[in-house]
This record gives C-alpha cells, structure tokens and sequence, in this order.
C-alpha cells in the first residue's frame, strides 16, 4: 500500500522547542554541532508528507486510529498528529520532560 503524501505543518510551539533545543546546542556543543542537528531534525520533519507511518505510534498518546507518532532523534521526541490531509508537528521535548506534561500535546492546536 502506498502512503498517500500529505503537508507537514509544523506548530509554533514546536518551532519554539526547536529553537530552544538550537540554542541549547549552541551553548553546549558550538555552532557548527547545533546547526547540524537542527538541519538532521528538520530534515526529518520534512520527510514525514511521505514517511509519517513508518514511526512508532507515541506510547504516552495511544489512541485507536494511532494519530499521534514519535520521532526519537538523539535525547529529542518528536510528536505529530496524522490527519486526514495533513501532518501536524505538535512538540519537540527532551527525554528528560514529565511524561505526565506530555498528555497536554493533545490539545495543541495548529
């Protein structure tokens, strides 16, 4: 079966913890370090119009249709929601985040 392509839409929540999560390489790894993760990250995020099935459904958000995936990139996850037209990027978070903040992602709006 083929995977029909779809939009990536990515929330500005998300923008901003890939920002931060930028900024954080900066200061911790150098510049170079943190432009190329961010680059790799954004990267994947573009190829989910038509690679968003073969992630893993995000276990903290189990719902019957599996809507919402996980990237896992280095100590990062990434969470979208599969719509019928498109993919939304809903948050970016460090593994070491409160799983229980991780319920209110559901909410986001785009």
């Amino acid at each position: 079966m083929e995977t029909q392509e779809r939009p990536v839409i990515i929330s500005t929540i998300a923008e901003t913890d890939i920002q931060n999560i930028y900024l954080y390489g900066v200061e911790t790894f150098g510049k170079n370090a943190a432009e190329t993760f961010k680059a790799e990250l954004l990267f994947m995020i573009r190829a989910l119009r038509n690679l968003y099935e073969i992630h893993p459904e995000c276990r903290y958000l189990i719902t019957k249709s599996r809507m919402y995936r996980n990237i896992i990139f280095g100590s990062y996850l990434v969470i979208y929601r599969i719509t019928p037209t498109r993919i939304e990027v809903l948050k970016a978070i460090s593994s070491r985040m409160r799983i229980s903040r991780l319920r209110a992602v559901r909410k986001i709006k785009i």
